[in-house]
């Protein structure tokens, strides 16, 4: 589970970035730019997401994996594309106004709400491996 968590998490990181970026020109300007929040919620949630960071990385290597740090890499890319191809369907403004809401709400998150988050595993943005049941 902490390995989903983990994941999920880095998607979350991966897609406010995305969004912060396709929309802080499309915000409000009487409301602090987008991305500016995103950067800000990444500086209040740094040590969270390097933890995550680590765990995928020993997921990585345990799994035998050859560069763990690409692997990685990798994850994060994929991630950033599938909402950057949600970006590129929608237009823009539309995007924004169906995602762009999703940074404000992440800043006000405390890490136990945001690992709460993370540990959700959504049926249209499964984890990229099959979580055990517990016995």
């Amino acid at each position: 589970m902490k390995e989903a968590e983990a994941e999920q998490g880095l998607r979350i990181h991966s897609e406010l970035m995305v969004i912060g970026l396709n929309c802080q020109h499309l915000w409000p300007k009487n409301q602090p730019n987008l991305y500016l929040q995103y950067r800000n919620f990444t500086h209040e949630h740094a040590k969270l997401f390097s933890d995550y960071e680590r765990t995928m990385l020993a997921f990585y290597k345990d799994e035998g994996v050859s560069n763990p740090e690409s692997k990685l890499h990798q994850l994060r890319t994929d991630f950033a594309n599938e909402i950057s191809e949600d970006a590129a369907r929608m237009r823009p403004d539309t995007f924004c106004r169906v995602y762009a809401p999703r940074i404000p709400k992440a800043n006000k998150m405390d890490n136990t709400k945001l690992k709460k988050w993370a540990s959700t595993v959504y049926p249209n943005h499964p984890v990229s491996r099959a979580i055990c049941a517990k016995n």
